[in-house]
């Protein structure tokens, strides 16, 4: 899955869906697989020995939240994947999808810049999910910034960047549970992310504070064969935001991603306009918009 992901990024990163690039596929994988595993369903297809498509189905499911809630989702999820030679394959995709997910409400994602794959899911009785897709929704976008010049970061006084090499993987389960609220990423989950090819610890990179709290955290994902790197995640100390943190661990990340040999970054992020931060931030870097989820949902009958 993740060699048709180099191959589309190589060649069309405007058409990677949702969770379907290099670094994405690893973390949601890795961090998930534990809580997850068994809610998913897989297929692959291949042609002339190469795999051309890929499906992936998250099933209904109901797990405890890091906070002692419960989360319940009673719908199905696909994310998927075509080689834009094979993009006909999709139609396959969904024929599966109809038969895993069965008698439950249907979602799935399509990029903007994919016409075709727009037009085939319309066809299988998909419609625009006006509420996911709308100015306060929850959909994606998907940016890119070229490598050539990258200013030197700059840290308030009293912080200092660090990587995954110099904190105990407890302190970085933490550092990523404070910027992400009710997060239910563990230590075992960090173990597998770290065993998950391309992670490595020098390019898992924070901002420690004066008092050694880890105020900033974010994971680049090198993909050596296409010069491409990309963060996911990212994020910032609920209790340290707003001082320049985040862009000073994202210029700091792409001068590491640079000196590893990627020649471009890749970063996915809400992008509706009611919630800009995030967007925002990612733009005062220099990272532009290459495509944005289009939300689909299939009403069960």
């Amino acid at each position: 899955m993740q060699g048709l992901a180099q191959e589309v990024t190589a060649l069309r990163p405007e058409l990677l869906n949702g969770d379907a690039t290099v670094g994405e596929l690893a973390w949601v994988w890795a961090k998930d697989f534990d809580v997850l595993g068994r809610f998913w369903r897989h297929r692959l297809w291949f042609a002339d020995g190469r795999l051309a498509a890929w499906g992936w189905v998250h099933l209904p499911h109901r797990i405890p939240r890091g906070d002692g809630a419960v989360i319940e989702v009673g719908t199905a999820n696909l994310i998927w994947q075509t080689h834009p030679e094979r993009a006909a394959l999709l139609g396959d995709i969904l024929d599966w999808y109809d038969e895993v997910a069965r008698n439950v409400d249907r979602l799935l994602t399509v990029q903007s810049a994919d016409v075709e794959a727009q037009r085939t899911v319309a066809a299988h009785g998909y419609a625009f999910d006006a509420e996911a897709g709308s100015d306060d929704g929850s959909w994606v976008q998907f940016n890119t910034r070229e490598l050539t010049d990258v200013p030197d970061p700059v840290l308030p006084e009293g912080f200092r960047f660090v990587t995954a090499n110099d904190v105990p993987p407890t302190d970085a389960v933490r550092a990523h549970r404070d910027a992400w609220h009710a997060s239910r990423f563990t230590e075992a989950a960090f173990e597998r992310v770290r065993r998950t090819w391309p992670y490595r610890t020098d390019l898992h990179v924070l901002v420690a504070a004066r008092d050694g709290t880890l105020a900033a955290t974010a994971i680049i994902w090198l993909d050596e064969a296409t010069q491409t790197a990309e963060f996911e995640p990212v994020g910032t100390h609920r209790d340290f935001r707003r001082r320049g943190l985040g862009t000073a661990l994202q210029l700091h990340g792409m001068q590491l991603a640079k000196a590893g040999g990627a020649r471009r970054m890749l970063v996915a992020c809400r992008g509706a306009p009611a919630d800009p931060a995030a967007r925002n931030m990612y733009y005062g870097v220099g990272f532009r918009p290459i495509s944005r989820d289009l939300p689909q949902v299939k009403v069960a009958r």
